[in-house]
């Protein structure tokens, strides 16, 4: 999938807000958090923070995906020390079939006293994670190009117009003897967006910058 026509759910929550899941299995209390992060410092970041916030904790097992679930090759796992193969595989796995990208989840044990073997931890991680997934809120991440457009102020509203009507982000405005209006065009709006403002180009009314290295 090319990147002018990705977009993929992330996750609404946040390093102060996640989408929390706990149950307790045979007396071992595992807490499932579920965050939004959109790079791998992020994802490491928030990790770090709960064995820092909750070092009693028994293990602190996680996983993440950073990027378009699709494509991305930013996915990593650790069990933690619990037995290899038998909580961050499985989380990952799990994560990898819900469809989310630029997502951490750390699953949170506290031990109980009984063993569950190596298929109840399992079960045990995966469930975390789908409980959590099955709460979350999300929205669609879309890609998109930045533009720098110079202009008259009699062509101000004009442009604004076009703006609009292409679905621009984050648009913000400068003003001296011209106006500049810097915004965020979605890839898929970006071409509809250089032929609306062609003839204004043509008579040298007004210059556009594209910025590729943000596309």
């Amino acid at each position: 999938m090319s990147k002018s026509t990705a977009a993929y759910r992330v996750p609404n929550h946040t390093v102060s807000e996640p989408c929390t899941f706990e149950e307790m299995i045979k007396g071992s209390r595992f807490i499932t958090r579920l965050i939004y992060s959109p790079t791998v410092e992020d994802a490491k970041s928030y990790i770090k923070l709960l064995n820092t916030q909750e070092p009693d904790a028994t293990h602190h097992c996680w996983a993440y995906i950073v990027g378009n679930p699709d494509s991305t090759t930013l996915i990593a796992c650790s069990d933690d020390g619990e037995p290899s193969g038998t909580a961050g595989m499985p989380m990952l796995n799990v994560l990898q079939h819900s469809g989310l990208g630029d997502v951490t989840v750390v699953v949170t044990r506290y031990y109980g006293g009984t063993k569950l073997g190596t298929g109840g931890l399992a079960r045990a991680y995966s469930a975390g994670v789908k409980g959590a997934i099955e709460n979350v809120s999300t929205h669609s991440k879309i890609y998109t190009t930045a533009v720098e457009i110079t202009t008259s102020y009699e062509l101000q509203n004009q442009v604004r117009y076009l703006l609009d009507e292409h679905q621009a982000l984050n648009i913000t405005e400068d003003f001296s003897d011209k106006v500049v209006i810097m915004a965020d065009i979605p890839d898929g709006k970006l071409d509809s967006l250089l032929t609306s403002i062609e003839a204004y180009r043509n008579k040298q009314q007004l210059t556009i910058k594209v910025d590729h290295a943000s596309a």
